[in-house]
């Protein structure tokens, strides 16, 4: 278990209090005037991705500030910890260790004194073996992944961002919400005949999970007949008996145990569809650049660590400078699903108002995360970036190398992700709209009503990621990247961030409002609840 931090009672907050009042309004054009080898300070790469914090509301005092909360909070046996096997996830009494389905065969990982490597690399070859039976039989064009959550989120997003990977691989199709609609939407444009489905679900008892599975089998069952099922589906499930009732070969039921948190699961069975799509190769190499992140995040300094210095900035933000939301924005459109697999990565763990003592926290915790693929999101969101009332850090993620052969689009995305960068740091001052305006000939009084609304404020922060390329080692190193800054930000925010208490009880609700759908509602139900239900059963 790791030990209780309160951050307001340490130092370092004091000195960061004290900083954000000196420091966290200043301009970050000011800090750049001052400190000429300010990139130089603020910047670190490694693995092929290269990390520039250098935009962000920060000084090097306060970068010292946030190292030593760092310390205060012990994030080092923390992280030893974390790869050690202890049951860091407190409320549940489990392990934290999905590094370990990243590891290679002569890496240690133990639960209970137990040696996981052996088993972890079993399951790990038989996965990979069926994903390359499945690529190599011509009878299968498509694979649908159904799942939900972390068994689908990590899964989508990876398997979008590694789609020049594939090779001649199966098409891969998931679905997830439990509106018949998504289900249909998939069905309609495949055959019965060539389509495998891969269910997921641990329990294999996930409701939306399961209708959806039981509405695909029909659909198979439908066209092929009951025998179909063994050829024509696999599961990711350690209940064995239900997955078996429901009728799949037991050689195409692949476990995980329970030290892997549905949100940090693509790295074992729960990617059999990333694998099906980008062959056993190019899943062994994700596997290698997350388990280099890995060692980075143990190994760096701290001045070089950079899910460390990440975490911190977002505190810094987050905590001292008010800022509540976080916007993740990938100038590259194989990578427009990681927003939405980070809000769960970061919001299911780290949306949190009870630390590990089970008191309430006294301080800010989880951002909001959210964004859209750039360019898109210019062309709508980026308004309330530049001019809103709020201001929103963001993650603005570039690859140096094109994912097309439209070279000319290439260099337009690169230039629109800097451009934006350097927008949101330096804005535009109304003297310079006053002269524009001027020099295009515009008289006093257009000047004087329409200038204020051309006035960007600026000085709104970001923390720049270029990336060399986006192949599957890169990918693997980018999501472990993010795993190890929600867990040094939950370490220093004192919760528990491998538990998920928040997402129960509307499942629970649901299932009682479910059991009383066909009959007069008897449940103790408030009236908006009562009136609802009776609206949608006329």
């Amino acid at each position: 278990m790791l030990k209780p931090f309160y951050l307001r009672d340490s130092e370092a907050h004091k000195r960061l209090l004290q900083l954000a009042e000196a420091d966290g309004h200043r301009s970050v054009p000011e800090f750049f005037a001052e400190e000429p080898n300010r990139f130089e300070a603020m910047h670190a790469e490694t693995l092929g991705i290269l990390m520039d914090w250098s935009k962000q509301r920060i000084s090097a005092a306060t970068m010292n500030a946030l190292y030593d909360l760092a310390s205060e909070a012990d994030w080092k046996d923390g992280r030893k910890a974390l790869f050690s096997g202890a049951a860091i996830n407190q409320t549940e009494g489990r392990a934290v260790l999905h590094m370990a389905l990243r590891a290679d065969e002569g890496d240690i990982f133990e639960v209970n004194d137990s040696d996981v490597m052996p088993s972890v690399l079993d399951v790990r070859e038989k996965m990979l073996a069926f994903a390359d039976e499945v690529r190599s039989d011509e009878d299968i064009t498509d694979v649908v992944n159904i799942g939900i959550g972390g068994s689908d989120l990590g899964p989508l997003m990876v398997t979008k961002a590694l789609r020049r990977f594939s090779d001649g691989g199966p098409a891969i199709h998931f679905v997830s919400n439990v509106d018949g609609a998504h289900l249909d939407s998939v069905l309609q444009e495949l055959s019965p005949r060539s389509t495998l489905f891969i269910v997921v679900s641990k329990t294999f008892t996930t409701q939306e999970t399961m209708a959806n599975a039981m509405a695909a089998k029909e659909w198979l069952v439908n066209s092929l007949g009951e025998s179909s099922v063994k050829a024509h589906f696999a599961a990711v499930s350690t209940n064995l008996d239900a997955a078996g009732g429901f009728g799949i070969d037991a050689k195409r039921i692949f476990g995980f145990s329970d030290w892997v948190g549905g949100r940090y699961s693509l790295w074992g069975p729960v990617g059999l569809s990333i694998a099906c799509g980008v062959g056993s190769g190019h899943f062994k190499s994700m596997l290698k650049g997350a388990r280099a992140m890995d060692v980075h995040f143990q190994e760096a300094p701290d001045d070089q660590n950079l899910p460390l210095i990440s975490a911190l900035t977002g505190i810094w933000s987050r905590e001292y400078l008010g800022l509540e939301t976080q916007v993740v924005l990938p100038y590259a459109q194989d990578l427009d699903r990681l927003p939405a697999y980070l809000q769960q990565a970061d919001m299911e763990s780290n949306g949190k108002s009870t630390g590990r003592d089970g008191k309430p926290v006294a301080h800010a915790t989880g951002a909001v995360v959210w964004g859209e693929a750039g360019t898109n999101g210019q062309h709508a969101f980026y308004q309330l970036l530049h001019q809103g009332t709020s201001i929103h850090p963001a993650d603005i993620i570039a690859v140096k190398t094109s994912m097309s052969s439209h070279l000319g689009h290439h260099q337009k995305l690169l230039a629109n992700a800097i451009a934006q960068a350097e927008a949101l740091m330096v804005g535009k001052t109304k003297g310079q709209v006053v002269a524009e305006m001027k020099a295009k000939g515009l008289s006093q009084t257009e000047i004087d009503a329409i200038a204020p609304h051309r006035v960007f404020e600026g000085n709104r922060p970001s923390t720049f990621f270029l990336l060399d390329q986006l192949d599957p080692e890169t990918v693997g190193s980018l999501i472990a990247f993010y795993e190890h800054r929600i867990f040094v930000q939950g370490l220093i925010w004192n919760i528990c961030s491998y538990d998920q208490w928040g997402v129960e009880l509307g499942k629970v609700l649901a299932n009682q409002i479910l059991n009383e759908w066909n009959e007069d509602a008897k449940g103790a139900h408030d009236p908006s609840t009562m009136a609802l239900m009776t609206r949608m059963k006329t």
